[in-house]
């Protein structure tokens, strides 16, 4: 490899584009231990991963494209992404803030998914400042950009550890009361990316409940205990052992696609999320936030219709998603924590996703 390539065989010239009046591109965080992380500044994606197997072999863990315009094209928009204004979804696209009504694009089935028919996943973000290790991305989304409110401010900050960890900081502000729900929607397949089922990963989640969802997967009402149901990872359990268990909340989500919610001591604490571990290359993840919540979701929609990454494809539950951040339709669910940033505010939100073997 020359340096025309990233280690994970990504070519630098494939990611740069003017989209949108703006430039993108590849960049890489590497630290002592030869991991490698690449970013674009295109949604502010993760398009790879590289960590060592238990042999020391380096697997890259995270489903991507090879080019910006596949990306600009994708039946995945939000692989590796930043998700926003507000990451998952709200209710028939409609929410009430200080006694004006908004109304958002209904772009997943009734309800608006993820920031929009344009969301932050599909907007060139700046980048402001690129280590060795990190890079600092912002994006200033405009007042009434995809029907919502303020002008907001935000800053996401992407750091590979020296202890193989990815870590990523949030800040955001802004100058008019609005609703604000951030995360990351990297696809995980800790047997490296290609390989075609999750089901046999490990999964360990530090949460004693989970919220059911209609079959819009709008979450109804109070949280539900997992024990005695498919839903329960409070101890390690393969992915793919209860997957297609006659369960409505499964035949809703055509598998998990549920936010569980993280057992804190208090509001905003930084703490283990759980673990996941692949038993064919050893890798494993553990996650950490200070989210209140985590979606778990296994790729049940992907089709495998497209070439990716080294020309692999991606069918349904070739990966897993671990989405930290605040419930779904918060804004119209009083006993959810807020997701409201006021301009006198700021938000500030970390999630780390920790390698070992």
């Amino acid at each position: 490899m020359d340096n025309l390539y990233s280690q994970s065989g990504l070519l630098f010239d494939a990611f740069v584009k003017t989209v949108d009046g703006k430039q993108t591109g590849l960049y890489t965080l590497t630290n002592p231990a030869g991991c490698e992380v690449t970013v674009t500044n295109y949604g502010a994606k993760i398009v790879s991963i590289l960590v060592p197997d238990r042999e020391g072999k380096m697997v890259d863990v995270v489903l991507g494209h090879p080019t910006i315009d596949d990306y600009l094209s994708s039946e995945e928009p939000y692989f590796g992404a930043v998700c926003g204004r507000v990451a998952n979804r709200i209710a028939k696209g409609r929410f009430t803030l200080e006694g004006k009504e908004y109304r958002l694009a209904v772009n997943n089935g009734p309800n608006a998914l993820h920031g929009g028919i344009k969301g932050f996943n599909s907007v060139v973000w700046d980048v402001k400042k690129v280590t060795d290790n990190s890079i600092e991305l912002f994006y200033l989304s405009p007042d009434g950009e995809e029907g919502y409110p303020g002008n907001l401010s935000v800053t996401i900050v992407y750091t590979l550890t020296d202890d193989n960890a990815l870590d990523i900081t949030y800040e955001a502000t802004t100058d008019k009361a609005t609703i604000l729900n951030l995360t990351n929607h990297s696809y995980f397949n800790l047997s490296g990316e290609g390989d075609p089922y999750i089901g046999d990963h490990l999964l360990t989640l530090n949460a004693d409940t989970y919220l059911p969802t209609d079959d819009t997967a709008i979450p109804f009402g109070p949280a539900e205990p997992v024990k005695g149901t498919p839903m329960d990872f409070t101890e390690a359990y393969p992915i793919g052992a209860r997957i297609n268990d006659d369960f409505e909340q499964l035949h809703f989500g055509n598998g998990y696609d549920h936010t569980y919610i993280l057992n804190k001591k208090e509001e905003g604490e930084y703490s283990y999320v759980g673990s996941c571990h692949s038993p064919k290359t050893g890798i494993t993840m553990e996650m950490y936030t200070t989210e209140p919540g985590v979606q778990l979701y296994t790729g049940n929609w992907m089709t495998g219709n497209f070439t990716a990454k080294k020309g692999n494809r991606y069918p349904g539950r070739s990966a897993v998603c671990f989405e930290t951040q605040h419930f779904p339709d918060s804004i119209n669910q009083p006993g959810y924590p807020s997701v409201v940033l006021q301009p006198n505010d700021s938000f500030t939100s970390r999630t780390t996703y920790k390698f070992t073997v």
